[in-house]
């Protein structure tokens, strides 16, 4: 049979049910038994002209009715409809209760939000009321915490161990110069006080682990992912599950984002959708790839909205749904995100979910204590240590006059930037792209770039931080490269520190 899914703020008037099941050939005959069936909702569906009303859209499936047959158009019995007025209000659905009284002066800074009818004191009184912990307060948690501070959110934690570079400031803008050096919970916490001296901010400068992501997250009503790196992501999935809480997910690359909820006890988990991660150095960080300073202000910015509509319970969260925002194109393109039922997290009871090794799962680091090296197969294992090299060892050797065979594995357009002398460029997606050629039977080792690297005597390798390098490495290894081979440590950034100050830092 059909079905039509009943937004929150009609659902008062449909017993509450979120979903209910209708007959007839075509969607109007469809919405025609909704009404009879709830006789209540027909004013908020038709005007006294019996028309349906010019703020109700009805999608089929993913198409707004209106762009096919209108009410006239076919349906099946696994036709699935959605009803999306253009405003939505009510707060059947929401995460938290009114608690307490505003004051007079919060009812002046919050005047805008009273005056809509979606939000009104009541509403105004949940968001004072709700706990959001922000995991990360860099390019996305710096929008998240700036707007969440602003809206009323009345205790905000913030989850992050790093402190402010000025490399940070081209889009986190919660941070200013004045910050650089600081922690960014202290940095964070300042400019939200400024912002809403009412709100309580909780921090933790540590960072989030197995150990205790149970512990910091339980006390929170909405948790928001932003994070820069796989295994935290999984980590809090995995945790979100076990704790019954939603997950407010966005992630920027470049210039493309992300986002949705993933809320096992509404829809799909993160892990729904992407069951395993990636290789190791398959997908770069925004570190090594770069971001359009303005995208985690445009993701962050609607990760917000999100949580105010999963504590208000006003709108269409984006429970089962992926939004995919192309900055270039200025593009925006949902997607359906189905649960599923052999998902490896969200499939057991919450009490049977285990947080496990998320830096070997993902054989990546998510903190920088951690060395892990791709293996052939793609999955994480983790290795003998990669031997490292100092950037005084290495300028030592150069003072020496010693013949230092050293490989940059950065793009072509970074060493535009700054760059060491005499070495040799080879980006790592070329030695990674040798290897698997070599490995496959395509290509001797010699006749690819690999040829250009000794296979005996000491090779360093640089990149940005020490990250790539390590992964080109991992990739030699695999091809039987058994000499020593050297990993810069900290990299291009660690050699501007220490040795040549005057030496660019990106």
């Amino acid at each position: 049979m059909p079905t039509i899914k009943i937004p929150t703020p009609l659902r008062a008037f449909t017993s509450n049910e979120a979903v209910v099941t209708v007959s007839g050939e075509t969607v109007g005959d469809a919405l025609a038994d909704l009404v009879t069936q709830h006789p209540a909702l027909k004013p908020h569906l038709y005007d006294d002209a019996e028309a349906l009303r010019n703020f109700v859209n009805v999608f089929v499936g993913d198409e707004d009715m209106r762009f096919l047959d209108g009410v006239e158009t076919e349906i099946d019995p696994n036709t699935q409809m959605r009803i999306i007025p253009s405003i939505a209000g009510g707060h059947d659905a929401a995460l938290v209760e009114p608690v307490g009284e505003l004051t007079n002066d919060e009812i002046r800074r919050y005047s805008r939000h009273l005056i809509m009818p979606e939000v009104g004191v009541d509403g105004q009184r949940r968001l004072k009321n709700a706990s959001v912990l922000l995991i990360g307060t860099g390019g996305l948690g710096s929008p998240l915490a700036l707007y969440l501070a602003a809206a009323g959110i009345g205790r905000i934690g913030l989850v992050d161990y790093d402190v402010v570079d000025d490399s940070n400031l081209q889009r986190q803008v919660i941070h200013g110069q004045s910050s650089v050096g600081a922690l960014k919970v202290d940095s964070a916490e300042t400019r939200m006080k400024d912002i809403n001296p009412h709100l309580r901010v909780d921090k933790y400068n540590v960072p989030l682990t197995s150990d205790n992501a149970i512990e910091l997250m339980t006390p929170y009503d909405v948790i928001i992912d932003g994070t820069d790196n796989f295994p935290t992501r999984y980590l809090v999935n995995d945790a979100c599950v076990k704790l019954g809480k939603p997950n407010v997910y966005g992630s920027i690359f470049r210039f493309e984002g992300q986002l949705s909820v993933f809320y096992a006890k509404e829809g799909p988990c993160y892990r729904c959708m992407f069951p395993t991660p990636p290789p190791p150095g398959l997908v770069p960080s925004c570190a090594e790839g770069g971001v359009l300073g303005i995208l985690p202000g445009t993701i962050g910015t609607l990760q917000a909205t999100e949580a105010i509509k999963l504590i208000l319970g006003i709108g269409e969260p984006m429970i089962g749904k992926m939004l995919l925002y192309d900055a270039l194109e200025m593009s925006f393109t949902t997607l359906k995100v189905r649960k599923n039922p052999n998902c490896p997290v969200c499939s057991l009871p919450a009490d049977q979910v285990e947080l496990i090794d998320y830096e070997q799962f993902c054989g990546m680091p998510a903190h920088d204590h951690s060395l892990y090296v791709a293996s052939p197969n793609g999955h994480a294992k983790e290795t003998a240590p990669v031997t490292e090299m100092d950037v005084h060892d290495l300028k030592a050797r150069y003072d020496a006059g010693q013949n230092v065979v050293a490989v940059d594995v950065r793009e072509p357009h970074e060493w535009d930037i700054c760059v060491l002398p005499g070495v040799l460029r080879i980006p790592k997606g070329r030695i990674e792209a040798a290897k698997n050629d070599v490995l496959n039977g395509r290509s001797r080792r010699e006749d690819t770039v690999l040829g250009d690297i000794p296979t005996e005597g000491d090779v360093v390798f640089i990149c940005r931080s020490g990250v790539r390098s390590q992964h080109a490495i991992g990739f030699l290894r695999e091809v039987g490269y058994d000499n020593n081979l050297f990993n810069l440590t900290g990299g291009m950034l660690a050699w501007a520190d220490e040795i040549d100050p005057s030496m660019p830092q990106y």
